[in-house]
């Protein structure tokens, strides 16, 4: 029978703990596939802090470092100083990284930091109950706005790829969706733009990933990925939004 089909050798055969539903394990694969297409199986190191992604460790095959909440890009920053040929990966959920771990986020790029962050954007606290995240969309419900998000009281949602893209140390910087396969297809790529601007040593680069969190957002499977392509497109565009050039 002809293979069409290979699990990245980048992945461990350790089954995923997310719920059914969720692309996190979406994104684990296209980014374990773009870091195998480098090459660089022997030379990868992950960081994940706090959030649904904390047990990245069991799920990808090569040295994960584990951040307290937030820290993930200063971790990056320093693994990078003493390790300066590593392919060097950050995975991020929007509330640790665009709320208690902002400031690490813009400074890792305006420093032009040569690590690759993978940015999940649920547009809300996955792991620890559904509050409301910086990416919350307006009216969206969560556990510490029930009522739905209003700018009046909560703010506007935070657009974390438009901000980074006007920072100089930026070298690449996009926003893709899981939604449905011509998405994943257009994330794969961009994933690996990514990479390519980390082993071109361009400095610090990013994808933005639209997803879903079909328990919190209480949707089924089904809805939430319409959730992603008709409600969160329209507040966070698709698109690249910093390419400086290989």
């Amino acid at each position: 029978m002809q293979q069409v089909f290979k699990k990245s050798s980048l992945l461990t055969d350790t089954p995923f703990h997310y719920c059914p539903g969720c692309t996190h394990g979406i994104a684990h694969r296209l980014t374990a596939e773009a870091i195998e297409e480098l090459g660089g199986n022997q030379g990868v190191i992950g960081i994940a802090p706090v959030g649904c992604a904390v047990f990245a460790y069991n799920y990808f095959n090569c040295d994960i470092q584990q951040a307290a909440h937030g820290r993930a890009p200063a971790v990056a920053t320093g693994i990078r100083r003493v390790c300066p040929d590593k392919i060097i990966f950050v995975y991020q959920g929007d509330g640790d990284l665009a709320s208690i771990g902002m400031a690490e986020t813009v400074h890792a790029a305006a420093r032009g930091e040569n690590i690759t962050v993978i940015f999940i954007n649920n547009a809300i606290y996955g792991m620890t109950g559904g509050q409301m995240a910086p990416t919350t969309l307006i009216g969206q419900k969560s556990t510490t706005s029930p009522a739905g998000r209003t700018a009046e009281l909560q703010g506007s949602p935070i657009r974390v790829s438009e901000m980074l893209a006007t920072l100089d140390g930026a070298a690449y910087i996009a926003r893709v969706s899981l939604h449905d396969l011509k998405s994943v297809i257009a994330a794969k790529k961009a994933i690996k733009k990514a990479f390519d601007y980390q082993v071109a040593k361009k400095g610090f680069s990013m994808v933005e990933v639209l997803s879903t969190c079909p328990t919190n957002w209480g949707m089924s499977s089904e809805a939430s990925m319409d959730y992603v392509k008709n409600e969160m497109t329209k507040v966070y565009p698709l698109g690249t939004f910093k390419e400086i050039g290989l």
